[in-house]
């Protein structure tokens, strides 16, 4: 069976607990804002964006909308606001929405899950959603793996009709054929959307994990995804790396977009620079918020450094420029703000003030440290003590054809350990996507990837880079190249 990955990276999360000081709980008559989580990289219809009051005392106004926002968290978890402007308009997004928990199944597992780093976990649930018909010989599945920000809801079903975040992917004669295929998305162990996490209840305790849950890598996520597919009585899948690695026997196919086979330092930075700002927010308290006021500032700041690693400096250009936000007529002489003022200002203020209410921070947390640890080069994995779990055999079906790249003048020191260690997926076809201007994961990163593939004897490599201004975001916006590719790889 098949599997789509959008980042073939993820590893383990944080066991550094910092002491920071406590605020005062929330009113126990009011709801918890976040207890129904939805999409991390979302675009939610019923966010009041605020509009920012020109004054001489901008700094004043901007620390003042700060210590609002928690009066805003109260209000919202009594009542639905109205969407009035919305900054995100000006150019393509992905139809992120918030899934309900009757609009999935979910698989709980009752035995308990070898962990890499940590004790077993010791039963978890995974949420997913489905799309096409099985086979009656269950050979016919596409296991498609969300990246950070997304649920199960990869497109719309009879149970949820709202648009899912691949849902011009997905379908009849579209790149993941339903007429074909049938088509299973997951989400992620750690996550916040239906499978157990953070967040969710711990049975010994009864109360949240909280900072309590164990650390979790990539592998893990894959054990899990993989224990529900023994439920299905499925033996087939197309899965990322790790997955092809682990479960050589179970996967025919590879396709990774816009992904890695070993974090980068510079992504890495990325995502500490989140969850530094994160967890500076003191409603944080070390992880343990769920009866109290969650960590919204933090998060919403977090989300904000990511969206600038999402998308690129061309495509903000064209849609922003150096344009300013509007201000009332009454004005007669603008004075600069000190509060988002340009409108690229106002993009990533939305993007955060719209994501901080609909994702759990621990999640954000435990996954994104997931990724940074995700390194599958030979002495990485023995370290870990991981090897297939499952002989490699050179699979029947026909490969696409090897579409090759120049060679790199200098390779890095660590391409022979990365081709050592991908050995195990040497006879596997595996189409690479890499886009020119993903600042995330850098088209270098795929170059690689292809070239480790290549050292350790697979010659069923396809490598393609695509162009565009959207950055790492193009594997959900460019239909026409990317789901082509994709298309073509399948037949």
């Amino acid at each position: 069976m098949w599997r789509i990955d959008d980042i073939a990276a993820h590893g383990q999360p944080w066991n550094q607990l910092t002491n920071i000081s406590h605020v005062p709980p929330a009113p126990k008559d009011v709801p918890v804002a976040f207890g129904s989580m939805a999409s991390l990289r979302c675009k939610p219809s019923i966010l009041n964006f605020r509009p920012y009051i020109e004054s001489p005392f901008t700094f004043i106004s901007l620390l003042a909308q700060h210590a609002a926002r928690e009066n805003r968290i109260l209000s919202l978890r009594a009542s639905s606001l109205s969407d009035r402007s919305d900054p995100s308009s000006s150019g393509p997004e992905p139809p992120y929405a918030r899934p309900s928990p009757s609009s999935y199944k979910t698989y709980h597992h009752t035995k308990p899950l070898p962990l890499t780093y940590s004790e077993p976990l010791p039963e978890f649930d995974v949420a997913y959603e489905t799309w096409g018909t099985l086979s009656p010989a269950r050979d016919n599945v596409i296991l498609l793996h969300t990246g950070l920000s997304a649920s199960s809801h990869a497109a719309s079903t009879l149970e949820n009709p709202a648009p899912g975040w691949w849902e011009k992917f997905i379908g009849p004669g579209r790149a993941l054929d339903t007429s074909q295929f049938f088509v299973i998305c997951a989400n992620v162990l750690g996550g916040c959307y239906g499978s157990t996490g953070p967040s969710s209840i711990d049975p010994l305790t009864g109360n949240p994990y909280a900072t309590t849950f164990p650390v979790i890598s990539i592998f893990d996520m894959v054990r899990a995804q993989f224990a529900l597919l023994d439920h299905l009585g499925i033996r087939g899948s197309m899965r990322a790396l790790a997955a092809g690695w682990m479960f050589p026997e179970r996967v025919s196919k590879i396709v990774s977009i816009s992904g890695t086979a070993r974090s980068s330092p510079s992504s890495i930075a990325m995502r500490f620079a989140q969850r530094s700002v994160l967890m500076a927010d003191p409603n944080w308290n070390e992880g343990f918020y769920y009866d109290d006021l969650p960590p919204h500032t933090g998060l919403k700041l977090a989300r904000q450094i990511a969206t600038i690693t999402y998308r690129s400096g061309p495509e903000w250009d064209i849609r922003f420029g150096r344009q300013l936000r509007t201000v009332s007529p009454a004005i007669e002489q603008r004075i600069p703000a000190l509060c988002p003022d340009f409108l690229i200002e106002t993009y990533l203020d939305h993007q955060g003030e719209q994501f901080c209410l609909k994702y759990d921070a621990n999640s954000l947390i435990y996954i994104s440290k997931a990724m940074d640890l995700f390194d599958m080069t030979e002495a990485s994995l023995a370290t870990l003590g991981l090897s297939p779990l499952t002989p490699t055999t050179p699979p029947a079906a026909r490969s696409a054809p090897a579409h090759t790249h120049p060679p790199p003048a200098n390779p890095a020191p660590h391409l022979p350990a990365l081709a050592a260690g991908l050995r195990p997926l040497s006879h596997m076809p595996i189409l690479i996507l890499g886009v020119q201007s993903d600042i995330l994961f850098p088209v270098e990163q795929q170059r690689e990837l292809a070239d480790a593939l290549r050292m350790a004897g697979n010659s069923h490599v396809s490598y393609y880079e695509l162009g565009g201004v959207w950055g790492h975001d193009t594997f959900l916006l460019d239909e026409q190249n990317v789901g082509g590719s994709i298309r073509g790889f399948l037949l």
